[in-house]
C-alpha cells in the first residue's frame, strides 16, 4: 500500500458533518431525504457547511500550483477534486442538500480511515491490518451511497414528480432529471470502485512477488555456502582427477623403496 497515494486532508471537508445530522434528524427519519422537496430553505449551519465545502475545493485548484504538485500527480488531484466539487456542487444546486449531507457523512468516514491507517503505517510499515479494514469500509460506502441514492431519487421524488423544470421555485423533480442524476452516481461509483479494484490487484500482485523473492534469497545462501563447504573439504573433480580449489592437480607421493 501506498501511504501518499492520497495527500489531500481529511480535515477541512468531513468539519462539521457529525454535528450537523443528529441535528437534523436525517438519520433518524430517512424520509426526511425525499419530503417536501424542494429543499431551497436551508438553516443556516447546513448553508454555511455547504458554503465551507465549495470554497474549499474551489481553492484547491489554485494550489496545486502554489504547491509545486508534481506534474505526473496532477491528474489524479484534479480527479479528486472535480468528483468532490460535482457531487458538492450538484446537490446545493439541485437542491438535493440533504443526500448530500449523509453521502458526505458515509464518505468522510471512510477517508477518515484511510487517514488513520496512513498514521499507523508511518509507525510500523509491517501494520497493514487497518489498510484492510479501510477496504471494507470503502466498499460498503460505496453500496450505500448507490442504495441511499436509488431509494431517494428513484422511488422517493417519483412520488411528487412534475412534468416540467420549475427553476424559479427550485424544482428539478422530473423523470429526465432523475434519470440523469442516478447514471451519474452509478458512473462515478462503478468508476472509483473499478479504480480500487485495479489498486487492490496491483497490490496483491506486488506482496506476491516480494515473497517469492524472499522465499528465494535463503535457498541460494544455503546452496552457496554448501559449495563453498564441499570445495574446502575434498576439492572438485574434473576429468576423473582431483583437483585443489586453485585448480592445480595435486602431485602424487612417491612411494620410498623399502
Amino acid at each position: 500500500m501506498n501511504p501518499g497515494s492520497w495527500r489531500r486532508s481529511i480535515w477541512p471537508p468531513c468539519f462539521g458533518v457529525c454535528t450537523l445530522q443528529p441535528r437534523e434528524g436525517y438519520l433518524s427519519n430517512p424520509k426526511t431525504l425525499w419530503e417536501s422537496y424542494p429543499h431551497v430553505y436551508l438553516p443556516f449551519q447546513v448553508k454555511f457547511f455547504y458554503l465551507c465545502q465549495l470554497a474549499y475545493w474551489l481553492h484547491a485548484l489554485p494550489e496545486l500550483y502554489f504547491q509545486k504538485v508534481k506534474k505526473e500527480e496532477i491528474p489524479r488531484q484534479l480527479q479528486y477534486i472535480v468528483l468532490y466539487l460535482l457531487h458538492i456542487g450538484g446537490a446545493y444546486l439541485l437542491n438535493l442538500t440533504r443526500l448530500g449531507l449523509i453521502l458526505l457523512l458515509l464518505q468522510s468516514v471512510a477517508e477518515f480511515l484511510f487517514h488513520i491507517a496512513r498514521l499507523f503505517y508511518f509507525t510500523d510499515e509491517n501494520n497493514q491490518k487497518l489498510f484492510n479494514a479501510w477496504a471494507v469500509v470503502f466498499v460498503v460506502t460505496r453500496l450505500f451511497t448507490l442504495t441511499l441514492s436509488v431509494l431517494t431519487i428513484g422511488f422517493g421524488l417519483a412520488r411528487a414528480e412534475i412534468h416540467t423544470f420549475n427553476p424559479d421555485k427550485g424544482n428539478f423533480n422530473t423523470l429526465l432529471f432523475r434519470m440523469i442524476v442516478l447514471l451519474m452516481m452509478c458512473v462515478s461509483q462503478t468508476w472509483m470502485m473499478w479504480r480500487f479494484i485495479h489498486f487492490q490487484l496491483r497490490r496483491w500482485r506486488e506482496c506476491c512477488k516480494e515473497q517469492a523473492a524472499k522465499k528465494r534469497i535463503p535457498v541460494a545462501v544455503v546452496a552457496k555456502q554448501q559449495v563453498k563447504v564441499l570445495k574446502r573439504d575434498t576439492g572438485y573433480h574434473e576429468n576423473g582427477l582431483i583437483k585443489a580449489e586453485n585448480g592445480s592437480t595435486p602431485r602424487p607421493k612417491k612411494i620410498k623403496s623399502p
